[in-house]
């Protein structure tokens, strides 16, 4: 080992090897979690509605943005006719949904007919705003959505997404990761590119 290290170009890629592995360790996990319903024909869905998301983070308007990013992300891909909040919120009323982060498969039925909607869409915020690991910091954004069925109310899409956190970068040399909106973006372009995969 000694004789192979007497070499400047041999000890740098040693070097580079060990920086390597140890960078991959560190490196954050991002799961790719997606369920499509195989009998679906989701070239059908041309209407959705997107329900209040259910918000399991600290920030108490979490769910709100995030649900506002994904409806915007979603009518600027031009696919899909998003019923606006307002209607979704009256159509919530009218059918007299008690839990309008998780509806019923009947309570989906019904709604989707006041809203003459294909789908509806519920989500959840796990995770939301700073995280920090010794001195350093960053943002982190965990979401999970899942498209339910007008006619049936069952789950014919499911994704999640989380982004953002401490890397090995942040952890080597400081930094603060990404800003909240953009961590917020890179998740839900995520999830989108998941529904039309």
């Amino acid at each position: 080992m000694r004789r192979l290290l007497r070499t400047p170009a041999t000890t740098c890629r040693v070097l580079l090897l060990l920086i390597t592995a140890l960078l991959g360790a560190c490196a954050p996990v991002v799961t790719r979690t997606v369920y499509r319903d195989p009998n679906m024909d989701f070239g059908a869905i041309q209407t959705v509605g997107v329900m209040p998301f259910q918000n399991l983070s600290r920030d108490s308007l979490a769910a709100e943005r995030v649900r506002d990013v994904f409806i915007n992300g979603l009518l600027s891909t031009g696919a899909l006719y998003v019923v606006p909040v307002g209607e979704v919120a009256r159509g919530v009323s009218r059918a007299e949904i008690q839990s309008p982060t998780a509806p019923s498969p009947e309570e989906v039925v019904k709604l989707s007919g006041l809203l003459k909607a294909q789908a509806i869409i519920t989500g959840a915020v796990q995770e939301y705003g700073e995280v920090r690991s010794g001195p350093t910091s960053a943002n982190l954004i965990s979401v999970s959505v899942q498209m339910l069925e007008a006619q049936t109310g069952k789950v014919i899409w499911t994704a999640s997404s989380t982004r953002g956190g401490i890397d090995a970068w942040d952890r080597l040399f400081g930094g603060g990761g990404r800003p909240m909106n953009d961590v917020t973006r890179a998740a839900v372009d995520d999830l989108i590119a998941k529904l039309f995969q």
